[in-house]
């Protein structure tokens, strides 16, 4: 008995430790399956989509001032009218946003980078059928972070970036795009949803 009791607590302790260096892996597939379903709860649950937007923006602009908190238009008026000039759309290239909607974020998982962005006025379920799924592909693996990499067929990789916020719970934190300018992204017809985002209230 104290044998089998034994080899149990030590089959336990092994499964708890796969779990536990699994899960960055585990939470992927699972942020790419949320978003092929267009299950929006179920991507906000997966995703710090605050801090994926902080690493995107900078990405985007190619400005590293972008990380740092806007000025409030009490202390710089002219600072805070800059910035809100700089994170416009027409005149930045590609908003944040058109990265984060459901079909865009399962595009970034199957390694498609910058052009996920021309994605996001589809619906996720139409490119999932024919679209490649490849492996993402650990690059490091820490205690408390984890980055996995999907290449292209270029060899481009789109960078996953986990952050562990509980003993099995790992929250996808930052995106790293490849190298290269983001392609314009045109306005959709109708407003695709945004995970993470309030809609603004009909006027």
């Amino acid at each position: 008995m104290k044998r089998l009791f034994g080899n149990l607590l030590i089959l336990a302790v092994v499964a708890a430790a796969v779990a536990f260096f699994a899960a960055p892996a585990v939470g992927f597939f699972a942020i790419r399956s949320a978003a092929e379903a267009g299950d929006v709860q179920g991507l906000a649950r997966l995703i710090d989509f605050a801090a994926v937007r902080q690493s995107l923006r900078p990405q985007l602009t190619g400005k590293a001032q972008a990380l740092a908190p806007a000025p409030s238009f009490l202390e710089d008026p002219i600072g805070a009218v800059r910035r809100q000039m700089e994170r416009n759309p027409m005149l930045n290239g590609p908003d944040v946003d058109a990265y984060l909607t459901p079909a865009a974020l399962a595009a970034l998982t199957r390694g498609e980078g910058r052009y996920a962005s021309q994605r996001s006025s589809m619906t996720a379920t139409a490119i999932a059928d024919d679209a490649p799924q490849p492996w993402p592909k650990p690059i490091f693996w820490g205690v408390n972070r984890a980055r996995m990499a999907v290449a292209d067929q270029g060899g481009s990789r789109t960078i996953f970036t986990f952050e562990r916020r509980g003993p099995f719970e790992w929250i996808l934190v930052q995106i790293g795009l490849p190298d290269g300018a983001a392609p314009a992204v045109a306005a959709p017809v109708t407003p695709v949803p945004v995970p993470g985002k309030t809609a603004a209230a009909p006027r």
